[in-house]
């Protein structure tokens, strides 16, 4: 195994210390901590313990020959690199290793880093906006937001540097703007938008048109059925031509389709549930395709947020200091994109393990995350 191909993601990538004080290259400081993080380190003292626990190795490729740093330094190191050269080469290396494929899912959404706050400040926890590529389970990139409702100002920068064309994009109701919609289409992708309150006017237009929904209308378009877990759920996806809207909407790029999502839930000790979500899309889609889309769209959440904390302890990491959150949280999910792309049997918590173990393990891990 030779490294070139990582050397080369990251060869721009502006050194912030003074070069006549540097004694660790900053290469060897990104790759270790990459190695560590996708054998399960989860902080500074673990990600210098796992290099001190394999150096042998990491001395074969050439790596910390004058000894490996202490923890401060990594975190220095970490602290002052600059985010938006860290995120773009990651974008770049992500377009390098997943092609968008013509109306795959991406879906879009932001995350809090529950304990990335300044010590006196709780507020201050940093909020990411993700882009995900559901079929394949591969973050595309990321940006940072300082607070959750900024998401509409930051979802459109993260849209102009992804490659996106050809793909449908989905997000929850935050991203239902005008703005938003338009740029997905000038970059010649389609979108699906949960529509909310926020867009009062869209909102009751659609609930207006979906209103022949009624019983008879169910019986020739009955909802999926399922049992378990103490409760039963019944889901249905129905969808209309947008000129079904009464008025002008003129204004939303492209506008094709109108969607709803019917959900009705009975669960033991609790008052039954009917659940009406609705949606507007530049794509023209059909019953069974907006139902794929709709569920597809939740993979960020079970797929990445939840594996995130869950597995790489992500809410859980104290590291706040500077930059060094917004970069830990890029190599992170590095880590998980290296980790899925790796085709053996494991789940990720075991795939880590073996990690830790055994330098074969890391290798064939590495390995994947460079094939395309």
């Amino acid at each position: 195994m030779n490294l070139e191909q990582f050397a080369a993601q990251f060869d721009d990538i502006t050194d912030p210390r003074q070069s006549a004080k540097v004694t660790y290259p900053l290469f060897d400081i990104l790759f270790t901590t990459l190695c560590s993080m996708i054998a399960g380190a989860k902080g500074w003292h673990e990600i210098r313990l796992y290099t001190i626990g394999h150096l042998d190795w990491f001395h074969r490729h050439d790596i910390f020959l004058e000894g490996v740093p202490i923890e401060d330094t990594f975190a220095r190191v970490f602290a002052k690199i600059c985010p938006n050269e860290f995120r773009k080469n990651f974008i770049g290396w992500m377009s390098q290793v997943n092609k968008i494929t013509a109306g795959e899912l991406i879906a879009i959404d932001g995350k809090t880093l529950r304990h990335s706050y300044q010590r006196d400040d709780k507020a201050s926890a940093i909020h990411m906006i993700n882009a995900f590529a559901c079929k394949n389970k591969l973050v595309l990139g990321q940006l940072k937001t300082d607070k959750k409702s900024n998401e509409i100002t930051a979802i459109p920068e993260l849209i102009r540097l992804l490659d996106i064309k050809g793909a449908l994009v989905s997000m929850d109701a935050m991203g239902c703007q005008t703005e938003i919609a338009e740029l997905i289409v000038e970059k010649k992708a389609d979108y699906l938008l949960a529509v909310k309150g926020n867009q009062g006017t869209l909102s009751k237009a659609i609930q207006s048109a979906f209103k022949h929904v009624t019983a008879e209308y169910l019986k020739e378009h009955p909802l999926d059925v399922s049992q378990g877990h103490g409760r039963v759920e019944a889901r249905g996806h129905y969808t209309l031509d947008a000129n079904a809207l009464d008025g002008d909407f003129s204004r939303w790029a492209e506008l094709k389709t109108l969607g709803m999502s019917l959900g009705y839930r009975l669960e033991k000790g609790k008052q039954p549930q009917l659940e009406q979500r609705y949606y507007i899309s530049s794509a023209e889609l059909d019953d069974k395709q907006l139902g794929q889309a709709v569920r597809g769209h939740w993979a960020i959440e079970n797929s990445l947020h939840w594996v995130l904390d869950v597995t790489m302890s992500e809410d859980a990491c104290k590291i706040h200091k500077d930059h060094s959150a917004e970069n830990l949280t890029v190599v992170r999910q590095a880590a998980l994109n290296m980790l899925r792309k790796d085709k053996s049997k494991r789940s990720i918590a075991s795939k880590q393990k073996m990690c830790w173990m055994k330098m074969t393990s890391l290798e064939d891990v590495l390995v994947a995350g460079f094939t395309g």
